[in-house]
């Protein structure tokens, strides 16, 4: 049986389908995101909820990759081209297929970050792209 926050050897985590990291790194952002608003603020969940959304569509998730993708890691600049340029098994109902895309790359890399246990370096590209 596997422990919650259990890590991955790199190699095994490189090696997984890139639809599957970015599958985790949905949950992992939608999970930072989530955090964050709590942590930042003292709304109801239905004002939460709507701003977490805001944060964690498409849209906004590739807008957030063309801000991160000059600073990402020759390593995560090649998780982020496999998972932007992957077969996807679903499409966007609210972005274009190029949001779609880079989205699915930024969550490919969040996901990969997250399995290897690499919560610093998430907090270091998310929170550097807050400022």
């Amino acid at each position: 049986m596997i422990r919650f926050n259990e890590t991955m050897p790199r190699e095994r985590a490189r090696g997984l389908n890139p639809v599957v990291l970015a599958f985790v790194g949905d949950a992992a952002y939608s999970l930072y995101v989530r955090e964050q608003l709590v942590y930042g603020h003292d709304y109801k969940t239905g004002m939460l909820q709507k701003l977490s959304s805001q944060s964690v569509c498409a849209k906004a998730q590739a807008a957030l990759a063309e801000k991160l993708s000059s600073i990402f890691t020759e390593e995560e600049k090649e998780i982020f081209l496999r998972g932007r340029n992957a077969k996807k098994p679903t499409k966007s109902k609210n972005a274009s297929i190029a949001e779609y895309n880079l989205s699915t790359g930024l969550e490919a890399v969040i996901g990969f970050l997250y399995l290897i246990g690499d919560y610093a370096r998430i907090q270091e590209l998310l929170s550097g792209a807050e400022e």
